[in-house]
Formats: structure tokens, sequence, C-alpha cells
């Protein structure tokens, strides 16, 4: 079975999976921590699998992104420059207009309740935003 047909019979949840294990190493430890963040953070996330191999979650939108590269795992935030920051957790993609990030490095910690609360602020958006464009349809 070639890769495309393997992948398009696994669900986005077995993918992220398999990149977890792949990984092998810090990367992959600290993708399933931040996996298991958000799972606490919205039991309802829906996961999904997108741009030749990138993990997303999803409620109402896209919440977060989690890029694996050699030296970071990267968790792109879709509105993240929308979102109150208090803990200041984003620090990098800081100049754009619409996504902001959170680079972790090896050995780093994230403030766990913070990640939470910036997950439920995405999806509070995401959710508002839902509304406004159907209030606008009608």
């Amino acid at each position: 079975m070639n890769k495309s047909a393997s992948t398009e019979t696994q669900s986005a949840s077995e993918l992220i999976d398999k990149r977890i294990a792949d990984l092998g190493d810090w990367r992959g430890e600290t993708l399933s921590a931040i996996r298991k963040l958000i799972k606490e953070g919205d039991p309802d996330v829906v996961e999904e699998w997108k741009w030749m191999g990138t993990p997303v979650w999803s409620h109402d939108g896209i919440i977060c992104t989690g890029e694996s590269y050699k030296s970071v795992v990267k968790l792109t935030f879709a509105k993240g420059a929308s979102l109150e920051d208090p803990a200041k957790l984003f620090n990098s993609s800081l100049d754009g207009n619409v996504r902001r990030a959170i680079d972790i490095h090896e050995g780093e910690a994230l403030d766990a309740d913070a990640f939470k609360a910036l997950i439920h602020a995405a999806i509070a958006l995401n959710t508002s935003s839902k509304k406004s464009r159907s209030k606008r349809a009608k």
C-alpha cells in the first residue's frame, strides 16, 4: 500500500498518534503533553490532519496547529493576535496581524493553566465569529 493510500484510511487521531511515536524524542513527548492539555481544555475538540501532515485542533474553526521541527515544537494559534495572553505564552510570530505562536524548546515547560486559558479564549473567539457569520447570513 502506498503512503497516501495508508494515510487516507487512518483517522486524524491515529495519524497524530503515529507522528508522536515517530518523533520518538522530547518533541513527541511535548506534542503528546500539549495534545493532552488541549483535550482537557476542550473535551469536544476535533483533531484534524492537514497540509501534508500537520496536526490541527479545531472547535468551530481552527484553534491551533502543532508543528514539530528539529529544535522546536511550534503551536500556532490561527487567530492568536486577537487573543488576550496575560501570561505571555506567545513568543513567536508576534509581528503578524492574525496568527501567534508558542515555540517550545527542549527542556522548557508550558504553564498548563495559562495554555488552557488560551484554548478557551480561542474557542470563544471561534464561536463568536461563527455566530456573527450566521446573523449576517440571515
